[in-house]
């Protein structure tokens, strides 16, 4: 099994190259519609974007293996929402896999007559769930870094946490408590942006994870029609996401672990 997960992971590089080419060709077409290019040029595009979606295919064929061995991995993990958020998110991984390797066999004709819409449908579902479960892992270990940072802030300057504001102990009216408030909350408003940057910038892995799974959860949303934003946007989002997994890939340290 292990020898098969390092041999399949060889395939990942590529299948990331392919991807960013084929969501750049998404993209280019959708710019070269709004501006009126010649349809010869824009059907070269389409076709060359299908190959390379089919291709991707047959490289990640046996990738719902490697999801098992993940969620096998997860599932010993100590912290319960990890393990609950991880597992749950390969596992779909697992189904969204098989659900395109027999998409593939429906496209090359190794299954006839397979309902392809179906089954890219219920590909995409699975992707969806997955990508969900990861925004919420993500979102957990942020808010676990934000904490452990505003503890830090706090034993570094108690006394600021511990002086009240002014005219906040004793309002005198509706009116003053309103507009002593507003000026509190934006405060907090501010220190809570203040936290969220100095968390993300000093945790890059957490950063780039959050930033691929946001832009691919508009690719699913779009093709299930549950927020359909466009080709346009579609294609950006998959570009930018794909090009942010090919950086973890040359760098490892920026991929967020577990």
């Amino acid at each position: 099994m292990d020898s098969w997960v390092r041999f399949n992971s060889q395939s990942q590089a590529k299948d990331k190259i392919i991807r960013a080419a084929q969501y750049a060709c998404t993209l280019l077409g959708y710019t070269l519609q709004k501006g009126g290019a010649a349809a010869e040029l824009r059907k070269t595009i389409s076709q060359l974007e299908a190959h390379m979606s089919l291709t991707r295919k047959l490289l990640r064929l046996g990738n719902s293996v490697e999801a098992l061995e993940a969620a096998k991995r997860a599932i010993h993990l100590s912290d319960s929402v990890l393990r609950l958020t991880l597992t749950i998110s390969h596992l779909n991984r697992a189904m969204y896999f098989a659900c395109d390797n027999v998409l593939w066999a429906g496209k090359t004709g190794l299954i006839s007559k397979l309902d392809q819409k179906k089954w890219s449908q219920r590909s995409f579902r699975y992707y969806l769930f997955a990508l969900i479960l990861n925004l919420t892992r993500d979102v957990y270990e942020l808010h676990l870094l934000m904490e452990c940072e505003a503890r830090y802030r706090a034993t570094k300057s108690p006394l600021s946490t511990t002086q009240p504001s002014d005219g906040l102990s004793s309002p005198s009216s509706p009116a003053s408590t309103a507009a002593v408030a507003l000026p509190v909350m934006s405060a907090w408003m501010r220190r809570q942006l203040h936290l969220l940057v100095t968390v993300l910038y000093s945790n890059p892995p957490l950063l780039m994870d959050l930033m691929k799974n946001s832009c691919d959860i508009f690719i699913p949303l779009d093709r299930l029609g549950i927020y359909p934003t466009g080709t346009g946007f579609v294609g950006a989002c998959g570009l930018a996401s794909s090009v942010l997994s090919i950086l973890t890939m040359i760098h490892p340290w920026l991929k967020l672990k577990p």
